[in-house]
């Protein structure tokens, strides 16, 4: 039995092979892909000051996205980001827009965001060519500088997660 490899136009593929209970092999059984890339995003950041010490924070960020699966294919995204943290565990969401507009949701939780805090992410959906997409990645926010103005410029090189389609979806 041959699989086939199907674009999803993002520069992301999933092998899909024939259903092997079907009688015709019309359903496909989809795998995980792996992808990795980097995220570079510049925001705001206000903050207010908490009675335990720590500021608690709401940081809004946008930026490129650059991923590349295992074929070596890329794909480039804008993504744009919301959480909140009060130093300790933090939490948001995030929105990746491709170049024709689809666009892939996730919800983010980790660490508060600073120099090498783990963030975690679970893809919850998307429109048009992601729709019914499910998966998870996560990253290390290498580096977070604010200045007076609450400019924040942030950066992670180890993006790193799978995309999944639900079986019979285009």
């Amino acid at each position: 039995m041959r699989a086939a490899v199907v674009a999803l136009g993002c520069g992301l593929a999933l092998q899909v092979a024939p259903a092997l209970d079907s009688p015709r092999a019309t359903a496909a059984a989809i795998e995980d892909v792996p992808f990795e890339g980097s995220w570079s995003a510049t925001g705001r950041r206000q903050t207010l000051p908490t009675e335990t010490g720590h500021a608690a924070a709401i940081t809004s960020l946008s930026g490129a996205i650059v991923l590349k699966n295992a074929g070596g294919l890329g794909a480039g995204f804008q993504a744009e980001a919301i959480g909140f943290d009060d130093g300790g565990k933090g939490s948001g969401r995030a929105v990746w827009t491709d170049s024709r507009g689809d666009r892939v949701f996730s919800t983010l939780s980790g660490e508060a965001l600073q120099q090498g805090r783990r963030v975690t992410g679970t893809i919850t959906g998307g429109t048009g060519r992601y729709a019914g997409v499910t998966g998870e990645y996560e990253l290390t926010w290498q580096y977070a500088v604010a200045d007076e103005s609450d400019v924040v410029h942030g950066r992670s090189s180890d993006l790193r997660g799978r995309i999944r389609r639900p079986e019979g979806s285009r």
